[in-house]
């Protein structure tokens, strides 16, 4: 473990994890595709698991097609052994608008890969947020106008 700023530790676990989270904030599916492995299992609870790093990175990329950026602000992330549990809020930029929702997730990170990435979210909260982005994207475009 390394001690960070603040005094907290972080395990390398932990920092490929944020790694990896970074690469996607860029929109860099590729770099974060480097910190998967062949095998990883991802899934949003409750939707079917996507198994394999190709499966993972074809569904990012459907993701990041509708958005114009994506944000991840990390409240808190604990690691016990290879499993790194995150609690954090995700965002999509989506035009003008911003979609944001609580995520919980689990990471499990075996030589310096992801091979277990399961990300729980409410569907409601998810549902909310995402038409209030929509909403705020209209109205920019109308007001640009």
């Amino acid at each position: 473990m390394t001690a960070g700023a603040t005094g907290a530790t972080t395990t390398d676990e932990i920092a490929v994890v944020l790694g990896f989270l970074a690469a996607l904030e860029r929109l860099d599916v590729d770099g974060a595709a480097e910190l998967l492995d062949e095998s990883v299992v991802y899934q949003n609870v409750p939707l079917p698991p996507a198994r394999g790093r190709t499966a993972t990175v074809g569904q990012l990329q459907s993701f990041m097609r509708f958005s114009d950026g994506f944000e991840v602000v990390t409240h808190n992330i604990a690691a016990n052994g290879p499993v790194v549990l995150t609690e954090r809020t995700d965002v999509f930029v989506i035009g003008g608008g911003r979609a944001s929702f609580w995520v919980c997730g689990t990471f499990e990170v075996h030589d310096g890969k992801i091979t277990l990435w399961r990300d729980r979210f409410d569907f409601v909260d998810f549902t909310v947020a995402l038409t209030r982005g929509l909403a705020g994207a209209a109205i920019a475009r109308l007001r640009a106008r």
